[in-house]
């Protein structure tokens, strides 16, 4: 059955006590499920945007790695602020990590880390790979960070790495993996918000014509998940998609002061997850219109 047919369901995900436990109440519920699937009818399914924030991350994990465990799981680039190979500082050596990354999504919930780390010879260019530690293994330390105003039932970790066993995953790093997310983080996250907007406006009966723009920007979603996250035609269709949903604004902000007050205040405070991202998608969006001359 087809996610659109699937959205006929309008019952939400009991709260549980932790977020372990709410994402595999949410795995039992759908069974096996493509990454789309995982992200829409995941994100109608919970309570709140950090929520369904969380389950487009899982799903754009799941499309960057095909045989990443079911559990949850995070990827762990970013060091001072940075995404550059150059200003990396975790290094692999004979299937051993050392290092920090210094912002983890949900990382005491994690049971496994995709890893960036340097891996280059002495005198050459850096170069990254991407490998899999597991918490709780020698040499494997989260540290808890004070939450942050946004979607605070999501936690954050600081990683340390002190010569822990890691498995490295084929490709490049940059190339395959720590690159291309970026763009897979947005449309799964996106995807799962409007899906979570969906459910809300079923649940509090908002005008038609908005639950029907909201359907056909998920279509454009769908559309968008089959093609390249890498290629300029992408960066430019989901640059799209993110311009239909900013002229939605005003639009959603009515339809949240119609409904109740907890709602919209929720929605007030987690909106912003949407923008977190928009310099580098900004970056991108300009030189895929270099390259395809628009």
């Amino acid at each position: 059955m087809s996610w659109l047919k699937m959205l006929n369901v309008r019952e939400r995900l009991p709260w549980a006590a932790t977020l372990t436990d709410t994402y595999a109440a949410l795995l039992e519920r759908l069974g096996p499920v493509s990454p789309f699937d995982l992200a829409v009818l995941g994100g109608q399914a919970v309570h709140s945007p950090g929520l369904a924030f969380l389950v487009g991350y899982q799903a754009a994990l799941r499309v960057l790695w095909p045989s990443a465990p079911p559990s949850l799981g995070a990827i762990c680039a970013t060091e001072q602020h940075s995404l550059r190979p150059s200003e990396m500082q975790t290094r692999l050596s004979d299937l051993r990590l050392t290092g920090r990354k210094d912002f983890v999504t949900a990382g005491d919930a994690a049971d496994w880390l995709l890893v960036a780390a340097r891996s280059e010879e002495p005198g050459q260019e850096p170069r990254l790979s991407l490998v899999v530690v597991y918490p709780g293994e020698a040499g494997v330390r989260l540290e808890p960070l004070p939450p942050i105003a946004l979607m605070p039932e999501i936690s954050h970790s600081r990683l340390h790495l002190d010569s822990a066993l890691c498995e490295r995953l084929a490709g490049d790093g940059w190339d395959a993996y720590v690159k291309p997310f970026r763009s897979l983080e947005d449309l799964y996250v996106l995807s799962a918000m409007l899906a979570w907007l969906y459910a809300c406006g079923q649940d509090h009966a908002w005008p038609k014509s908005l639950q029907l723009r909201l359907l056909g920007l998920l279509g454009s979603c769908a559309e968008a998940t089959r093609q390249c996250p890498d290629a300029a035609a992408s960066h430019v269709l989901l640059a799209g998609i993110f311009e239909q949903f900013a002229a939605l604004s005003a639009d959603l902000e009515q339809a949240f002061e119609a409904g109740p007050e907890a709602l919209a205040s929720t929605w007030q405070r987690d909106r912003g997850l949407l923008t977190l991202a928009s310099g580098a998608r900004n970056k991108r969006l300009e030189k895929a219109l270099q390259t395809l001359r628009l």
